[in-house]
């Protein structure tokens, strides 16, 4: 993004990997061996976050229905399977925050990709690898996919009515569990602002929340009341217990007739037993046989009238009862089957392991057996007399006499390795003085080079200034008076009348008298003071 900086150029960058298979490979690496890639997880991740990152934004071409309902499908199943991976290894890794955090950016690429490409949240809720994840009962796992949806609802609200009442309905059962059985506030606070997100942005999941989750306003105060997200909780509360505008007048009608069934025939129920009551306390010892006869009666015909309604309120009580019952034990079973998978699953991929290598070794063992019943027991040569055996041990040792070993002595193995040891010695001792030496000679090549560069590159005469002749001053203090006395030599002889010039005396106007500078010139240091 920083070295294309125009968004047309990155969108012909994206189609382009697409086109050339880039982004083929990409997906189908995250489905390798970390053990076999240098960095293992932590590549992956970066893999799945660039991968995600060129699947959105790209615009139209030719291509676009093969991309989008073929390639964006493979995609995210090879990210679902990597974040499935990094969830097992952070169930049995000690390096369980490092693993997370990957698992974590693995999911934050999956809401990427899902908040551009919204009809691939249907292939996310059909995926096996995503269905294992989300039975998961780790809080760090359940944290996770719980804020990716929340993210998703956040950045695009015209989702919640797009996606369908099934896929909405699969993944607020999954908030709803996660929420019920949970007691970290961390994921309760996640659940319940993803809850208000899903009821803001539809109206008609008001309905679907209401028939399917009865009693979630209780238990969100009862659970959940006093966390730290009070205000959160409100609001979901108040769209719980709001009224409902949507039931139609048929519905309540019918509800209401059965609620007043029900009233009525618990109170008809209590007038009978206050009718025996009556009768065994009062009337048997007050009135006589025809009298009871005749204040019982009434009541007997209303007690026939009720006993329909009774047994309705009993048929009516017995069917809410099974209901809860197999609701708490259907919840029970589903918690106790995922907690005992997530323990042997471990041991059972060991197990597995262990089958895979003895199976394998029993092969192999089976193949060098087959082979070495194939292979024929070596047989010494038959008939073998004294004075064959006597021939044959003289035709060797006339082969050896021919035929020396150029295998050295003991005693020359011993005087080659004291000579290579000395050798040896003698090379760790001159190293020292020869890498001086090397460094001096180093160090004097490239002031002779920098010299070099320098003259080449100074200016003529009239376009020198007075800082250029700094660059030019030797630091060695015999190159400096040599220098100088080479020059006033050369100055004197230009001052000399031009007969003086003639004689052989003046072999060279720039060498000064031998005896200025009486001294040995090869003993001169070049490199310092």
């Amino acid at each position: 993004m920083t070295s294309l900086g125009d968004q047309r150029d990155l969108e012909a960058c994206k189609l382009s990997l697409y086109s050339h298979g880039v982004l083929q490979y990409c997906s189908s690496s995250l489905k390798f061996s970390p053990a076999k890639i240098h960095g293992g997880y932590a590549v992956l991740t970066q893999m799945a976050d660039l991968l995600s990152t060129c699947c959105v934004g790209l615009g139209a071409f030719r291509d676009m229905e093969v991309f989008s309902h073929e390639f964006l499908p493979s995609v995210v199943e090879s990210l679902l399977f990597l974040a499935e991976r990094l969830m097992n290894r952070a169930l049995r890794d000690k390096a369980h925050n490092e693993i997370i955090r990957l698992f974590r950016k693995v999911f934050d690429s999956i809401g990427w990709l899902l908040r551009a490409h919204t009809h691939l949240i249907h292939h996310v809720l059909g995926s096996k690898h995503y269905e294992n994840i989300q039975i998961c009962e780790d809080d760090d796992v359940s944290f996770v996919t719980v804020t990716m949806w929340n993210n998703i609802f956040r950045a695009n609200g015209a989702v919640v009515a797009e996606m369908g009442n099934r896929a909405l309905t699969d993944i607020m059962d999954d908030i709803v569990y996660k929420m019920s059985s949970s007691s970290n506030p961390v994921i309760g606070r996640a659940a319940v602002k993803t809850l208000v997100l899903i009821m803001d942005h539809s109206s008609s999941t008001h309905q679907l929340i209401h028939r399917r989750y009865r009693g979630l306003a209780d238990l969100a105060v009862k659970d959940w009341r006093g966390k730290g997200f009070d205000s959160v909780l409100d609001q979901l509360i108040d769209h719980l217990r709001s009224d409902v505008p949507w039931r139609d007048t048929k519905e309540s009608s019918e509800e209401y007739v059965r609620a007043a069934c029900i009233i009525q025939a618990a109170l008809l129920l209590i007038g009978y037993k206050f009718v025996l009551l009556v009768d065994r306390k009062y009337w048997r010892a007050s009135m006589s046989t025809n009298e009871r006869t005749l204040h019982v009666k009434p009541f007997c015909e209303v007690f026939n009238c009720c006993l329909p309604l009774s047994a309705q309120v009993e048929r009516y009580l017995g069917e809410l009862e099974n209901k809860a019952a197999v609701l708490i034990q259907r919840v029970w079973r589903g918690h106790r089957e995922r907690r005992n998978f997530q323990q042997h699953r471990y041991i059972l991929r060991q197990h597995r392991a262990a089958v895979t290598l003895q199976r394998a070794i029993l092969q192999f063992l089976k193949r060098r057996r087959a082979q070495r019943s194939i292979l024929t027991p070596l047989k010494g040569p038959k008939g073998l007399t004294d004075r064959r055996r006597t021939e044959l041990r003289q035709h060797t040792q006339e082969h050896i006499s021919l035929h020396p070993s150029s295998v050295t002595s003991a005693e020359g193995s011993l005087e080659l390795h004291q000579r290579a040891q000395s050798l040896l010695h003698q090379h760790l001792i001159n190293r020292a003085s020869d890498r001086a030496q090397e460094q001096h000679r180093q160090a004097l090549l490239a002031q002779i080079n920098t010299d070099l560069e320098l003259l080449l590159n100074a200016p003529s005469l009239k376009d020198a200034r007075a800082e250029d002749v700094n660059l030019f001053l030797s630091r060695s203090c015999p190159v400096a008076t040599r220098a100088r006395q080479s020059h006033n030599a050369l100055m004197q002889s230009m001052r000399l009348p031009w007969w003086r010039m003639l004689g052989e005396e003046f072999s060279s106007p720039e060498e000064p008298p031998r005896k200025d500078y009486d001294m040995d010139i090869e003993s001169l240091y070049l490199g310092g003071n």
